[in-house]
């Protein structure tokens, strides 16, 4: 099993909507920014009669969200550089073809690609070593993702897929909207906007079943309410969570557009190569020291990148310039980079790196944690060699392509930093359809907890 392309996900997604003409619907939502549909998978809800009520609520017409009695929505390939998303989105509506009983008085709607400009940059079906992984690494930056734009940028500046999954969950009002994600080393976890009640037994037991460790420290949560291993519920507004660094506002983000509607928002992320190392609960010896360790490499290696970039600034500027000095001395070239994939590569590492100096400030100011775990520390590790991993595979895109002088030194960096990551955390390739079937589980186990819980209470 492969990761597909947007293209094979909107093929796979026709053909079963031809199939299933009563009960499946294929709709275009929105248009990316280089004009490719932004597809919308939709199973409807199936007729259900409660305890509590003698009347039958019955499907409406296929999608729409006036015809279910709720609805949930969940989005794939948010993020460019995790593709498993499509795939977990397929197999759980061919899932719920065969098995209904999630649909009883409640649509599914799929999000099969919220990025299909991005997921076309980034190519790697089956890569087989995270230096295959990085090969063709892309990850835009901030402002171009789909869920994180908000938190970035004015409404009138937002891209059309945002404004294309913001409009969905307008019209929707999902009860439960979960964002497909993906770590290229580590374990999985859950974040929450709230708390789903009792998630975490049928979460743990996924993920023991399918041996994909659990990620008890996710840098991305550090401080966060933890209702049970690998269950994070992101902190209200007005709270603060010591140790987490985010350059985005969480709470702007696409993922509380669902809270105008009563809904919440899981983000269920999956490993690609697995790490006991983030499963460790064990107190770390000295968690301030080990930052300051990593605050100093991560500064070292982005120093590395950081050069290799000016080099390529600068035969920017060479390429453009005339004998003389004057300027466009080879003519009109944007950039100076012929490959029309260097603007968005570029502004993707000028992105990383930019960050980078805010993260390392983070880690060893006084709200750095005087206790942690052995799998916090580990978290944040990785998080730090791949920051400055990806700014440079990034960057050796274009290098290589354009035949750079800079290009065979970037290389060899790249490669010598993936081997490294490889080792430190004795990576383990997770199969793609093991990472889809617990991504699918968890989906499954946060919605049926969700109608639980609303039931306990009355709301459902």
């Amino acid at each position: 099993m492969c990761y597909p392309t947007p293209q094979e996900l909107g093929l796979a997604a026709r053909a079963l909507a031809d199939e299933h003409p009563g009960e499946v619907r294929l709709r275009q939502a929105g248009t990316s920014r280089a004009g490719q549909p932004i597809w919308v998978l939709s199973v409807a809800a199936t007729a259900t009669t409660t305890a509590t009520a003698t009347a039958t609520a019955t499907a409406g017409p296929v999608g729409t969200a006036g015809g279910d009695a709720r609805s949930v929505l969940v989005v794939a390939g948010a993020h460019a550089n995790e593709p498993v998303g499509g795939a977990t989105a397929l197999s759980l509506a061919r899932r719920l073809l065969r098995d209904p009983a999630p649909r009883a008085g409640c649509g599914w709607h799929f999000l099969l690609c919220a990025d299909p400009d991005g997921a076309d940059l980034h190519r790697t079906p089956r890569p087989y070593s995270l230096l295959d992984y990085h090969r063709y690494f892309f990850r835009p930056p901030g402002p171009e993702q789909p869920e994180w734009a908000p938190s970035l940028l004015p409404a009138d500046r937002l891209p059309p897929e945002t404004l294309a999954l913001t409009a969905l969950i307008d019209e929707l009002r999902p009860v439960l909207q979960v964002s497909l994600h993906a770590t290229d080393l580590g374990g999985t976890w859950v974040q929450l906007t709230r708390d789903i009640p009792g998630l975490a037994e049928p979460f743990a037991k996924s993920a023991a079943e399918l041996r994909i460790p659990v990620e008890n420290g996710a840098s991305d949560a550090a401080g966060w309410p933890s209702p049970g291993p690998g269950i994070f519920v992101i902190p209200q507004p007005g709270s603060e969570a010591a140790g987490a660094f985010h350059p985005e506002d969480t709470r702007l983000s696409t993922w509380y557009h669902a809270h105008r509607y009563a809904g919440t928002t899981a983000i269920v992320e999956v490993p690609m190569w697995a790490s006991d190392l983030v499963d460790d609960p064990a107190p770390h010896p000295d968690p301030r020291g080990a930052l300051r360790m990593l605050a100093a490499r991560l500064t070292a290696d982005a120093a590395l990148v950081g050069a290799a970039r000016e080099l390529a600034r600068s035969r920017d500027g060479d390429r453009d310039r005339n004998e003389d000095g004057s300027g466009d001395g080879d003519g009109p070239r944007p950039g100076g980079f012929e490959d029309p994939a260097a603007a968005p590569l570029l502004r993707a590492v000028d992105w990383t790196l930019a960050l980078i100096p805010r993260i390392t400030v983070e880690w060893t100011g006084a709200g750095a944690p005087a206790e942690a775990t052995a799998a916090y520390i580990a978290s944040i590790d990785a998080f730090g060699r791949r920051l400055s991993l990806r700014a440079a595979a990034m960057l050796l895109r274009v290098l290589r392509t354009e035949g750079h002088p800079a290009a065979p030194g970037l290389d060899r960096l790249v490669t010598g930093w993936c081997e490294e990551f490889a080792a430190r955390f004795g990576a383990r390739w997770i199969p793609v359809a093991t990472q889809v079937e617990h991504q699918s589980r968890t989906v499954l186990a946060a919605y049926d907890r969700l109608v639980a819980a609303d039931r306990a209470t009355g709301r459902a």
